[in-house]
């Protein structure tokens, strides 16, 4: 069973605890419908139109990697630091079970690796035992360590892979992203799919159910069968169900136009071309000491009795399919994944090499799935989803998750890439369950790049504030926290005027302006208006900020009620829900002005500023 499968019904990958025409095969920038970039300051990352953060200048970047350190990385080395102790909590039970026997993890932005380390063990079982529910540990001097180089089954991470080389054949004008998967396999129709198109199967809105037992059947034309006869679970378009059978449909389609293999695609296109030596379907026997284990697999947990899987495929039906498939199946490691990192934040290029254009590259990071809130996906590549991105997740940041314990996530808006692999199903897939210890990590990178601005709000300076070299107030990142910020009592009908940056997660998390006229008894909201250097005035009538802003400062100014001989407090509260947390909220240069123009409150006045009583907020100039 895949994870999509195993996660309570399937119709959502999410779990607790602008856009591109393809027009006769060829890519072109324009509007398709249930495609879009995120509106006005919400778009992060690389434009199509051109200017210093387009993918035109993209296309000039050549960024290789190389081993350095947080501060040549423009990154925190404390936040770093706590990356790898938050992924060894996971190594003990957490709270049942261990999340994972063992990890590798691996955190860089820019040209920098600046974290690459390994952690518990690669190998440490040797069956399961169902009746005490607990792991047959291997003697200490058999069981195998993980090392930066060891090669994990990435199960549904494959899926990028395969979306890549469907990209490619886009770019190539071999295979048109709005035609019928009919028109390369007419046998696709059977069952009523016959109007399924292939930007579906990448968008998983195709209405496929999210995965049937392909490997029961012995041959592949059986397997084959119940993929052309398959009913789809919704009419195609019309719901987000992901689903493996979209990435085996889409193997088919690819192989079919090529007349290669998936495996000598992957080879070919992307590996080879690339450098990633240790990326396969089917690695050989010589690479088993260095491939960390998954699951002891038997009935009835697994569907197929196969004992500990070490070296070969844990998904079924990649098994059934000879190790080879759209959906599963592809082994890597950290570095080789970093490769690929590199070489989609850069536009499509690695050095000398070049798999795919800036535009193409677009395609992977555009929303397609604006009709389904929640569900938002690029070609192939899933986007904004804090569950496993943490506080890494933008309208623009990209991902995948697999089952046994794998994760990628890139952030072109801070030029940001990690990548958690852990061995997660190590002995027995029900150890495991959610993401906890992908969301740790993500928030710990998202943490370690630095808030900066200038006086303006806009540059990258550092984040004091440069008169007096006090840092911003920071919310904090913590889930199901509260936290108040409160200035000093001001006579009314005066104006605030203050610094807000922010990142939160949409409709959860939100920092909320807030003004009392009895001494604090009681508050109510009250409404700001926010502008962003070069846009238009922004109204938050709700006197609510949430979600994501593009991570720039914004200048707030808001009109406090009232009358000059009523005193007023204002406030900030920063409340999150117990899900997950976005990298918080910022304040600074709070000033409160009477109708003249004159300070009331001035917290660069030191006295002011002493009066301000925080609560979970803390000064920060990181």
């Amino acid at each position: 069973m895949t994870e999509d499968a195993a996660r309570d019904g399937a119709l959502s990958r999410r779990g607790f605890g602008g856009g591109v025409l393809a027009l006769g095969g060829a890519v072109m920038i324009g509007s398709v419908p249930g495609a879009a970039a995120a509106p006005g300051p919400e778009r992060a990352g690389p434009r199509a139109s051109g200017g210093a953060g387009s993918w035109t200048a993209v296309a000039a970047r050549r960024t290789t990697l190389r081993r350095g350190s947080a501060e040549r990385a423009g990154l925190l080395s404390a936040h770093l630091d706590g990356l790898v102790t938050d992924a060894e909590t996971f190594l003990v039970p957490s709270p049942t079970h261990p999340w994972y026997a063992g990890a590798v993890l691996l955190a860089g932005r820019g040209g920098t690796v600046a974290l690459h380390r390994p952690i518990g063990s690669a190998v440490r079982y040797s069956a399961y035992d169902e009746k005490t529910d607990t792991g047959v540990e291997l003697p200490p001097g058999e069981r195998i360590p993980m090392t930066e180089d060891t090669v994990f089954d990435l199960a549904s991470v494959s899926k990028l892979f395969t979306s890549i080389l469907a990209v490619q054949q886009i770019e190539r004008g071999t295979l048109d992203l709005e035609a019928k998967v009919t028109t390369y396999l007419p046998e696709f129709g059977g069952g009523g799919k016959q109007d399924v198109t292939v930007r579906q199967l990448l968008t998983h809105t195709s209405g496929f159910r999210s995965w049937i037992p392909l490997y029961r059947e012995p041959t592949r034309e059986g397997k084959l069968l119940l993929i052309w006869n398959e009913v789809p679970a919704h009419p195609p378009g019309s719901a987000y169900l992901y689903s493996d059978l979209n990435l085996i449909s889409l193997q088919l389609i690819l192989e079919e136009i090529t007349a290669r293999g998936l495996d000598t695609l992957l080879h070919d296109e992307i590996t080879a071309p690339l450098g990633m030596h240790r990326t396969r379907f089917n690695p050989p026997l010589s690479w088993r000491p260095e491939i960390a284990a998954t699951e002891d697999a038997r009935r009835p947990w697994s569907g197929l009795d196969r004992g500990m899987v070490w070296g070969e495929v844990h998904d079924e039906n990649a098994y059934g399919l000879g190790g080879v498939a759209g959906h599963a199946g592809i082994f890597s490691r950290a570095w080789d994944l970093a490769i690929l990192a590199r070489t989609l934040l850069n536009g499509g290029a690695y050095g000398r090499a070049r798999i795919l254009s800036p535009e193409s590259v677009d395609l992977m990071f555009t929303d397609f799935n604006t009709a389904f809130p929640g569900d938002e996906h690029g070609l192939g590549f899933e986007l904004y989803q804090h569950w496993y991105m943490g506080a890494m997740a933008t309208p623009r940041t990209a991902g995948h998750t697999g089952f046994t314990g794998t994760s990628l996530v890139l952030d072109p808006s801070t030029d940001a890439f990690l990548i958690v692999l852990g061995n997660s199903v190590h002995p027995v897939r029900s150890w495991r369950s959610g993401s906890a210890p992908r969301v740790a990590a993500a928030d710990r990178l998202a943490r370690a790049v630095p808030v900066r601005r200038d006086r303006a709000g806009t540059s990258p300076e550092p984040s004091a504030s440069a008169e007096s070299g006090r840092p911003p107030w920071f919310s904090g990142m913590t889930s199901g926290a509260t936290g108040t910020l409160t200035l000093p009592a001001v006579p009314g009908a005066a104006r605030l005027e203050c610094a807000l940056w922010w990142d939160t997660e949409p409709g959860a998390d939100a920092a909320h302006l807030e003004a009392s006229t009895d001494g604090g008894a009681t508050w109510t909201p009250l409404p700001f208006v926010t502008v962003r250097t070069g846009e238009e005035p922004r109204p938050h009538p709700s006197g609510t900020a949430d979600g994501w802003s593009g991570r720039v400062w914004h200048t707030l100014t808001a009109e406090v009620p009232g009358r000059d001989t009523v005193p007023v407090r204002l406030r900030w509260r920063y409340a999150t829900d117990k899900r997950y947390a976005g990298r918080g909220v910022y304040v600074d240069r709070m000033r409160v002005l009477d109708a003249a123009g004159r300070p009331l409150f001035d917290e660069a006045r030191p006295a002011d500023r002493s009066r301000i009583e925080a609560v979970g907020w803390t000064p920060s100039a990181d």
